[in-house]
């Protein structure tokens, strides 16, 4: 099968990229680097010619509503379009669990992605998953004061950037299943004590202090909307056995 992957370049997508290529798949990273913008929709449809799946797993660094909205509303309505005229039969997109529930920053593109997929012009499926055991990484440092490290109260169930992988080329190669069954991790952590582990693993022994964000994402995060149900698949790599991977600096 002919597998086209937008964001083939990042965190998951390079596992994605690997799984199905692993599989014996034909395996197509749409960027820049191949002569494909998403954003302007230059050399999309050429590009797409012969695919039969994309699964997209673009991201952007913002926690602007407007941003956020403006990247995946535009990647995801050219995806489709070019999707639509080339033949694409497939288009797989990752998801965050509990998105719905705080549609605003970064969330508020995703909810919008998903809109616009499920209503599309290609037969779809979406996969939302908790976030990544690497997020604990993200946080580390991002915000700090000389010797005290500040990340938002939260709780999360990691799940393995592979593993989440290997359930979108699952998905790819299966028919289109509109929403389909969230994939969370193992085991329910506190964002602080996930950061603290972090922080042990690569000689870090700042403070790590969890403060409370406002809002309804700040609510989100604290009451476990952002975590998987019991009706959800979990991964198998716990946070621990991930962090024994990690090198320090």
């Amino acid at each position: 099968m002919r597998i086209a992957v937008a964001g083939g370049t990042g965190m998951v997508g390079r596992h994605v990229v690997q799984v199905a290529q692993e599989r014996g798949h034909d395996v197509l990273v749409l960027s820049r680097g191949e002569g494909v913008d998403l954003l302007t929709a230059e050399g999309l449809v050429d590009s797409l010619a012969g695919v039969e799946v994309v699964v997209d797993v673009t991201s952007v660094q913002t926690q602007r509503t407007e941003e956020s909205e403006a990247f995946f509303g535009t990647v995801t309505r050219h995806l489709l379009a070019a999707g639509a005229e080339a033949g694409v039969t497939h288009h797989v997109v990752l998801s965050i669990v509990g998105v719905d529930a705080a549609p605003e920053g970064y969330y508020a593109g995703k909810v919008l992605q998903e809109q616009l997929v499920l209503d599309g012009p290609v037969p779809s499926t979406v996969l939302r998953a908790t976030q990544f055991h690497e997020f604990a990484q993200q946080l580390h440092g991002s915000f700090a004061f000389g010797p005290v490290m500040v990340v938002p109260r939260m709780r999360s169930q990691p799940v393995a950037a592979r593993e989440v992988a290997e359930r979108l080329v699952d998905l790819a190669v299966g028919p289109p299943a509109g929403r389909t069954t969230d994939l969370g991790g193992p085991a329910t952590l506190r964002m602080v004590d996930m950061v603290r582990a972090y922080g042990r693993a690569v000689g870090d022994r700042r403070r790590v202090v969890a403060v409370p964000l406002p809002g309804r994402f700040g609510r989100a995060m604290r009451d476990g909307s952002l975590v998987a149900d019991q009706d959800a698949d979990h991964g198998t790599q716990t946070f621990e056995q991930w962090l024994g991977g990690v090198e320090s600096p």
